[in-house]
């Protein structure tokens, strides 16, 4: 990382008040240049609070727009941070009003030129999108960086028409605890305890509104900009990384916005759960800031930089790995390609029934796919952040709870895009899933997690739709694997995994009949991008380069516990008990622990979510995450907690929510609220 104190212009820092039509004021902190001319703006809004938890992000972007001539302003959402107001759910209307409204007083002030962009990683992501959907005049340009164009199958709720246990739960106990938090006294003076008791009193759990829309109906496809990617008017830079759940939405975007004449261009790194400069792990980074500043100088500025010159989509393919939690940097090689879909990428198909079937079955036969609950246990995190446990270790435990079919390579296989499997199966009962893994298996044995995807049996014929399996029917499907591009080296075999089950990412059906499936009439296609050696497409490829990445000097914060031996527990920590046949799986998020604000905010989280299953009984899940939240000002003697509890169980019939917040001030519990929720299981 190259840090950097030289700017074209110098900045300052204003904090303040927008006004919003209903009288609610929500809290901006604005980076701005000194200089008498008009400037663009960049907008970033979020409910994570600029004043303490995504404070040292912020301070790696914004004095870098703002030192190349662009105010950068940061707006905390109504509800959330210093702003006034109740907390509403993700993406509701009312956000996307506020954010209209945010959009337009920017635009009005007498320093702004009247463009204005947007940019963000995650929620501001998303909102990015969703917000330029509307048109808004003065909205020129977005940068949507890990983000969804699809609310209902590619976010932390479902996939593949089944529900998320992992991050349905997680991330709901998250945002319970996250709403939760009260104003900063430095902010708002000493209204803060009645802001904070109005939040407290009028908040309402996200999970259950989420659990209640099991199929891809109206809640969902608000905000899904896939329902109509011609309302995107604004130019479109779209950015993931292959590690990142949410990476076909720049695949989706790049296909379907340049089919609409827009302007748009992908990019797709080796990348986690992060902005592709952070220093978080896996690399090799890039100079990120460095490029999106093209993109706003060309959109918001004018500039004839070259910016729509670039390929449609840039994007990385990785060289064979070794299975492993955490990689440091990602050895691979960037490659472009100027349309998408690529008519240089050729379906490769693999039948099912000439692979070496485990467990043994009668070549081009019918098996039983039929998994014990507690398969999955070695999946990763569902949003890997760069931590040390994010990652899916070796495949070969879970693999030997699965049916796998394994393909020995004589040559070397490039695949860029999304794999599918097709297979004909005939469930056991009237619901179910088929999760399937795509493995690279090298010589030795060792399995590597390339990519996935699963399929809830009654979504087969649509997401918005619950259709039961015909009784003793077979019936065929297709189920699409997230996207990936990953080089399987000859002499390596190529592994589908299939199982019914995948436990914490996919919530069980409520029964575990397996499936049959029909080996001779099933198979894998993969996108194959042909290896030519020199050429065009060759000199396409290696004029792809970025420079190392560069940042502003951050914001000073301390991290007390920061290298401290035992200061926190495992990451991820696996427990079977052979006795009571059942897994536990613990895991700590790791999102940043106590930390003290160069302003004198002490601030200190814990959180810790818990996953149990029988192995043989899938009404036996449950979950649980517990979130610990204190914040101080010593000088002042301010000192608040907050403590939030989610728990999820199940049976035939239903799910059931409790969640559980208590609120101190010092040792004072000054508010206390149990909800619980019975939530009927319309698709599982």
């Amino acid at each position: 990382m190259e840090y950097i104190t030289d700017f074209p212009y110098e900045t300052e820092i204003h904090e303040g008040w927008i006004p919003l039509s209903d009288g609610t004021r929500l809290w901006m902190k604005a980076w701005m240049p000194r200089t008498e001319e008009k400037v663009p703006a960049i907008l970033e809004y979020l409910p994570y609070r600029s004043g303490d938890w995504t404070a040292p992000r912020d301070h790696e972007r914004h004095p870098y727009y703002a030192g190349h001539g662009y105010a950068s302003i940061r707006v905390d959402i109504r509800g959330h941070g210093n702003s006034e107001g109740i907390p509403g759910d993700e993406y509701d209307a009312q956000e996307h009003k506020d954010g209209l409204e945010v959009i337009e007083w920017i635009a009005a002030q007498e320093w702004c030129t009247g463009s204005v962009g947007m940019f963000g990683i995650s929620w501001g992501g998303f909102n990015s999108l969703q917000l330029a959907s509307y048109q808004p005049e003065a909205l020129k340009a977005i940068v949507t960086t890990c983000s969804t164009d699809d609310r209902y199958d590619n976010d932390v709720h479902y996939f593949g028409g089944s529900m998320l246990a992992v991050d349905m739960h997680a991330w709901g106990a998250t945002m319970l605890a996250f709403e939760s938090r009260p104003p900063d006294p430095r902010a708002v003076g000493e209204n803060w305890k009645a802001m904070w008791l109005e939040r407290l009193n009028n908040m309402e759990p996200y999970v259950d509104t989420w659990m209640s829309h099991q199929t891809r109906d109206a809640y969902w496809k608000h905000g899904s900009v896939c329902e109509d990617y011609s309302k995107l008017d604004a130019a479109v830079l779209a950015v993931g990384g292959w590690f990142d759940p949410y990476r076909d939405t720049v695949l989706r975007l790049v296909e379907n916005l340049s089919a609409l004449g827009k302007n748009v261009r992908g990019l797709l790194g080796p990348w986690s759960h992060q902005y592709p400069d952070r220093d978080l792990r896996p690399g090799p980074h890039i100079d990120f800031l460095g490029e999106t500043l093209r993109w706003w100088d060309k959109w918001l500025k004018g500039v004839d930089n070259g910016a729509m010159d670039e390929p449609l989509l840039r994007t990385w393919i990785s060289d064979p790995m070794r299975p492993a939690s955490v990689y440091e940097e990602i050895a691979g090689r960037w490659v472009a390609e100027r349309a998408w879909p690529s008519p240089d990428i050729e379906p490769l198909r693999f039948e099912l029934g000439q692979s070496s079937v485990s467990p043994g079955a009668v070549r081009g036969g019918t098996i039983l796919v039929k998994s014990p609950q507690d398969i999955g246990s070695d999946a990763g995190r569902y949003f890997p952040y760069g931590n040390d446990a994010d990652l899916p270790v070796d495949q070969r435990s879970d693999d030997g709870r699965a049916v796998t079919c394994d393909f020995y390579l004589g040559e070397s296989v490039e695949i860029l895009g999304n794999a599918r499997v097709r297979l004909r199966l005939r469930n056991g009962g009237e619901r179910g899933h088929v999760y399937v893994r795509l493995e690279d298996v090298a010589p030795d044995g060792a399995s590597t997690l390339v990519t996935r995807g699963n399929l809830n049996l009654s979504a087969r014929e649509g997401r918005d739709r619950i259709v039961e399996m015909p009784a003793g029917e077979w019936v065929d499907v297709e189920i699409p694997l997230t996207g990936i591009g990953y080089h399987f080296a000859a002499g390596h075999a190529l592994r589908v995994a299939l199982s019914s089950a995948y436990w914490p990412w996919i919530w069980p059906a409520r029964e575990n009949a397996g499936v049959d499936v029909d080996l001779g009439a099933s198979a894998l296609v993969v996108p194959a991008r042909p290896i030519r050696p020199g050429g065009e497409r060759d000199a396409c490829d290696d004029a792809v380069s970025f420079a190392g990445p560069v940042q502003p000097i951050g914001l000073d914060v301390k991290y007390p516990e920061a290298g401290a031996a035992g200061a926190r527990r495992p990451e991820r920590l696996i427990a079977r008990d052979v006795t009571k046949k059942e897994t536990f799986i613990q895991v700590d998020p790791a999102y940043g622990g106590t930390r003290v604000y160069p302003d004198g905010l002490h601030y200190d989280e814990d959180s810790v979510e818990r996953y149990w299953i029988s192995w043989d009984d899938p009404l036996s899940a449950r979950t649980e995450a517990e979130w610990k939240i204190g914040l101080a000002r010593p000088d002042i003697g301010w000192e608040v907690r907050v403590e939030a509890d989610t728990r999820i169980r199940c049976d035939t019939e239903n799910f059931y929510v409790q969640s559980v917040v208590t609120a101190f001030d010092h040792e004072e519990e000054i508010f206390h609220k149990e909800w619980t929720s019975t939530v009927e299981r319309t698709a599982s």
